[in-house]
């Protein structure tokens, strides 16, 4: 029998992971919790909507319709499990729902192309509703074909900020203005890191080129102070102090925020891989070599879900993740390119060294947040109460403190709070941010549907207890 390889995302990561199994002849799963392939970066529109490549995905639309057709190329020649949720991975089986469908699924490898998310760092009135993660401004854009709001003010720092305010200002929305934390004098540093990917660079000058034609401002080394708001009309505005000193405040209905990527870990957490803190970073990630191999056998990383490089990187490590798959597994590989696939990558992982220089983590913001501002968004879970549990109960580690406060026990299970939450309990207790830990992930990653039809209440758990058995 051929081996039985899943691969989880449907991403550049996870499309190409696939073609490269799909070239050595076997028939790989691919499960994608999306509707349509195309992860984040190159989230597909709906069937009915007709708008441009271009117009939806600006500098990389070329990109964009090269993975879209590499995947339609693959559909004959794989099995795709859209809308299907990955909530538990545990000895050789990856647990999956689908609506109030339930399956379990062994594997001989499985690819974890899971990406990445937003790293947020909270600002007073970030509760406010018209306040989005850049993620979800882009995901509005791209699955609904709708702006977050009639004039978005987009804040935080790294290119994601760039890229999602030229989407936004190419499908015709207002952006009233871009608010970076970083600094002009910090990109020129990273210069010579950034010059190891020339293109990417000139994308990234193409963006900011597209933002000053359309009159977009443009602030540099701003401190955000407060999304102002009420819970009856939501978001009203945007006050920051300038990097001049001065308060600036701007009228908006909808604020985006980010500050770079984090990988989402969740699933290799619960694969059992091993976690490393990776200073330069400043994250808990997930142990993995070159070529993708986990610390558990069978598992292999690639993509943002393993380092965040960029998708022009992710497709590449999706790639090599696959040729290690079928080196592992003894299946003669057509054309193994892995030695380019490394050399490219080494450049890629470069480039992102200068991104990180470019447009650093404001770790600093968390020490200085007021008590009442609130960091856990789920429970409501303020910074003084984070300082509380550091201060009266001596929890200074991730999972204690989340036991004595709640944070990161919402829906998110900690994927928005978790960084900033930590950061303030470092603060705080005057550690350094790797001895706080990382919060421990837990099945499922995602709530699931407890309405279940006759089918598939016989592949359900019926119970907690069941559901960890599974």
């Amino acid at each position: 029998m051929a081996p039985r390889v899943i691969v989880i995302g449907a991403g550049p990561a996870g499309v190409r992971a696939a073609a490269a199994l799909v070239e050595a002849g076997l028939h790989p799963l691919v499960i994608d919790e999306g509707r349509r392939d195309g992860g984040q970066i190159y989230r597909r529109q709906p069937e009915n909507f007709g708008r441009r490549y271009d117009a939806l995905y600006g500098t990389e639309a070329a990109r964009a319709q090269a993975l879209h057709a590499a995947f339609d190329a693959l559909r004959g020649k794989i099995d795709y499990l859209p809308e299907t949720l990955v909530w538990n991975i545990r000895d050789g089986v990856v647990h999956t729902a689908s609506g109030t469908a339930y399956r379990a699924l062994p594997f001989d490898a499985l690819v974890i192309c899971a990406g990445a998310t937003d790293r947020l760092m909270p600002v007073p009135g970030w509760q406010y509703a018209g306040t989005f993660s850049l993620g979800g401004a882009q995901v509005a854009l791209k699955s609904q074909g709708c702006a977050i709001g009639a004039r978005t003010v987009m804040m935080g720092t790294g290119p994601l900020l760039y890229l999602v305010a030229a989407q936004y200002v190419k499908a015709g929305a207002k952006v009233a203005a871009v608010l970076d934390t970083s600094t002009v004098t910090q990109r020129l540093q990273a210069l010579p890191l950034l010059l190891s990917q020339p293109a990417a660079l000139m994308k990234g000058m193409a963006l900011i080129r597209t933002l000053r034609r359309a009159g977009v401002p443009i602030r540099h080394g701003i401190t955000p102070k407060q999304i102002v708001g009420t819970d009856a009309a939501g978001v009203t505005a945007v006050r920051v102090t300038t990097a001049d000193g001065r308060d600036l405040a701007i009228d908006t209905d909808a604020v985006a925020l980010g500050y770079h990527l984090r990988p989402e870990t969740q699933l290799a957490d619960l694969a059992g891989c091993t976690f490393h803190f990776d200073a330069h970073v400043q994250q808990w990630l997930a142990q993995a070599d070159d070529d993708g191999r986990s610390s558990v056998k069978g598992i292999y990383l690639a993509g943002d879900g393993m380092r965040v490089r960029g998708a022009d990187a992710a497709e590449r490590s999706g790639r090599l993740a696959a040729l290690t798959v079928l080196r592992d597994l003894g299946v003669t590989m057509p054309h193994d390119d892995a030695p380019r696939l490394r050399a490219e990558l080494a450049r890629f992982t470069r480039f992102a060294a200068g991104l990180r220089a470019a447009f650093p983590w404001p770790a600093r913001f968390a020490a200085a947040l007021p008590d009442e501002t609130i960091v856990c968004r789920c429970e409501g879970i303020t910074a003084g109460e984070l300082r509380r549990v550091v201060r009266d109960a001596g929890a200074i580690e991730a999972n204690r403190a989340k036991a004595f406060s709640r944070v990161g026990m919402g829906r998110c299970q900690g994927r928005f709070c978790g960084h900033a939450g930590a950061e303030v309990i470092a603060a705080a207790a005057a550690v350094p941010l790797a001895a706080v830990g990382r919060l421990r992930g837990q099945a499922p990653v995602k709530p699931l549907p407890l309405a279940l039809d006759e089918e598939a209440s016989q592949h359900a758990p019926t119970s907690s207890r069941e559901a960890e058995r599974a």
